[in-house]
């Protein structure tokens, strides 16, 4: 028998494992016993292993290649570890084993170090991808993505609507079940195959329209999302003044209907004019829609009127931002988000203990929490919860799958899920005890009933939040600090919305295009795209073309990619091999409540949400302080036409894949749901794993 010094004993150990694959020469006694297969080689499809007749200082001959069932490592240039030939006899605590027993040993530790490395991403070896500076810079960058405005705006709304603290059922119910299983899913493709959102689809090649989806969602949502950042910018702006622009009724774009909320309402104030609870509008609402937006200038869709240059400049900062956030990678955005993440909760606790003090707090506060289990009953309240929490975790939009690729193969991403899911949760529920201690206090400031004060969307955030502030002492500080907050929520979610396009299109053409600038000048194209298209929104009548994109670009659209993604996964691609991804990763089978979740439950509660929100679809409207605009029959149809433009990319790139298959019906469908490095297998032995009823079956 052998033997095998330490140091080589220690190589041969470090060869086998996932991080270690040895590429050059050691020394001159082992340099001919480490080989690397190139790229050009793995273009054939061919799959070879290599195997040593001598492991230490021999022949420098003796190689011979033989056929690996490895295929899905070498088809993408895989680094092939070196083997040697009789492993079991060379190691020092190893029993000999002739011919058959050594023949076996050696196949076993082969297909044990292909099936190592994951299939589609390019190892360090052959090209080095971006990675997170830190675990923390990813995990910040992923709450700060999935905690944004709505968490303010529109959470502590829907829970007071929908039956208070019993709103929390639904809401955690949906979360456990549908929204948390399809984070951990997006979060596990992205780590493992180590690609955007678009080439990530390798593994069921029929289904890369589903990635161009979520792109292309992400990207229109930039439309409109980066004009509430830039709305902010202009608030922010204006509160740097003694007297804060919203909390007078003597401006240039005010009515005679104009009502300052220091006034009297039981008598007639220095203007001659007397509070209507019909026809008066408070100066912060007149501010907004008048100052801000200049949508009284507009009849419609038909009359945009003219730019509103302050916006146009303020959402062009916006933009810049955004670019230079993005610009050079995770690595800049991971930096970014320990002041935009962070920054949030520092302030709202600074808001909160100013509210709690406020007369009526306590009274809005109750009305937040206070349960009403008789709205249960109600399917609408289920729905409002399932659409809220698979929005607010981001799910469907390419984001987590883009960050997750530049994630270490090892990384503990479900405990990420469980940290961000909490994380998201706990602001959503804080920012509604924040704002609702603000609308008890408007509540009696008013004199109206807190069902006439609180709100959604916009009109909470720049209406009712302002003129709350404006009644404080300090009201300027306090302006300050809320718009900076709405800032820090909003800018970390549009950058990491930008990211999934960014990252898919560079991963899908980065081979073709290569130029030292690359990723720079592909951030310009976007962000600068985005900004031409975002420009209809910043006239007179912007707010109109606002609420289509607002409406369409990510509702019915984001919930049909979602339930497609999934059913992609878990049923073509398969439970039983996305799970065995999963273990590579992270050393752990996931659990069955993961494998019930992504292969029945989600699905069926995803369907149930597409076609009730279809159903539930009521056309377009928007109110402003004059009246309602009803929107005309085109503009629904436009609207359609915005979100049929995302789901249609689905089964349109999956018909044109089949027909430009090469083979037979069969040989088309079988290529197509197949993973790529599954194709070799199906051309020469005709063995199609899709094919058998145990696919279909496991769990």
């Amino acid at each position: 028998m052998g033997t095998t010094p330490d140091r080589d004993y220690d190589r041969y150990l470090s060869s086998r494992g996932q991080d270690h694959t040895w590429t050059g020469a050691l020394d001159n006694g082992t340099a001919n016993n480490y080989l690397q297969r190139s790229p050009e080689s793995a273009k054939d499809g061919n799959s070879c292993a290599i195997e040593l007749d001598t492991f230490h200082g021999l022949d420098h001959g003796g190689l011979r290649q033989r056929e690996d069932v490895g295929a899905r490592v070498a088809e993408v240039g895989i680094v092939l570890p070196i083997v040697p030939k009789h492993a079991s006899s060379s190691l020092p605590d190893g029993g000999g084993g002739g011919g058959g027993g050594g023949d076996e040993k050696e196949k076993n530790d082969v297909s044990e170090a292909n099936d190592e490395k994951t299939p589609l991403q390019k190892t360090d070896e052959l090209e080095k991808r971006e990675n997170w500076s830190s675990k923390m810079d990813f995990l910040l960058s992923v709450i700060g993505y999935a905690v944004d405005l709505a968490n303010v705006w529109r959470f502590p709304y829907l829970c007071y609507k929908n039956g208070g603290g019993a709103f929390l059922v639904p809401y955690f119910s949906v979360l456990i079940f549908g929204a948390m299983p399809v984070f951990f899913m997006e979060l596990c493709l992205g780590q493992f195959h180590r690609q955007g959102p678009i080439t990530v689809w390798k593994m069921a090649p029929m289904f890369k329209g589903i990635g161009m989806a979520s792109c292309f969602m992400a990207y229109i949502v930039a439309f409109y999302y980066n004009i509430i950042i830039g709305w902010s910018f202009f608030y922010l702006f204006s509160s740097f003044t003694s007297a804060l622009p919203w909390t007078s009724c003597g401006s240039s774009w005010n009515s005679d209907r104009c009502w300052e909320t220091s006034w009297s309402f039981n008598a007639t104030n220095g203007a001659n004019r007397t509070y209507s609870k019909n026809t008066s509008v408070t100066s912060t609402l007149e501010f907004f829609e008048r100052g801000v937006l200049g949508v009284h200038q507009s009849a419609g869709l038909e009359d945009l009127g003219e730019f509103r240059w302050q916006l146009v400049l303020c959402t062009l900062l916006t933009f810049c931002l955004l670019y230079f956030c993005l610009w050079k990678g995770v690595k800049t955005t991971g930096k970014i988000v320990y002041v935009t993440a962070t920054m949030p909760y520092i302030i709202l606790t600074i808001l909160l203990v100013r509210g709690v003090m406020l007369p009526g707090a306590g009274m809005g506060i109750k009305y937040f929490i206070t349960p009403d289990l008789a709205k249960l009953t109600n399917p609408q309240v289920w729905i409002d919860a399932a659409i809220q929490i698979f929005f607010s975790v981001g799910a469907g939009f390419g984001t987590h799958i883009a960050y997750a690729s530049y994630n270490k193969f090892n990384n503990n991403c479900q405990k990420d899920v469980i940290v961000t899911v909490i994380v998201n949760s706990f602001t959503s529920i804080f920012a509604g005890f924040v704002i609702f201690s603000y609308l008890g206090y408007m509540s009696v400031k008013t004199q109206k009933h807190i069902s006439q004060v609180a709100t959604e969307g916009p009109g909470l955030v720049f209406n009712v939040y302002p003129e709350a502030i404006a009644t404080l002492p300090g009201s300027t500080g306090w302006a300050i600090i809320f718009f900076f907050m709405l800032l820090t929520l909003g800018i970390d979610s549009a950058f990491g919305g930008l990211e999934s396009p960014l990252t898919g299109l560079y991963d899908q053409f980065k081979n073709m295009l290569k130029m030292r600038y690359f990723r720079e000048f592909l951030t310009l194209i976007v962000v600068g795209s985005a900004f031409l298209f975002s420009l209809p929104c910043l006239t007179e009548g912007g707010i109109y073309v606002f609420t289509i994109l607002d409406t369409f670009a990510a509702g019915t659209s984001i919930l049909f990619t979602v339930l497609c993604q999934v059913i992609a996964v878990s049923w073509f691609y398969g439970i039983k091999q996305f799970c065995e991804d999963v273990e590579k990763m992270t050393g752990n089978k996931p659990s069955i409540y993961w494998r019930i979740c992504w292969k029945f439950v989600c699905p069926i509660l995803l369907l149930i949400i597409v076609i009730s929100s279809i159903i539930s679809y009521v056309p377009l409207a928007y109110t402003t302080a004059t009246g309602t605009y009803i929107y005309p029959f085109y503009a629904n149809v436009i609207g359609w036409c915005i979100a049929m433009s995302s789901m249609l990319m689905i089964p349109g790139y999956a018909l044109y894949k089949v027909l430009s298959t090469r083979g037979s019906l069969k040989e088309r469908l079988a290529l197509c749901i197949s993973p790529e490095w599954e194709h070799d297998e199906i051309r020469q032995k005709k063995y199609v794993r899709r094919y058998h009823r145990e696919h279909w079956l496991a769990i």
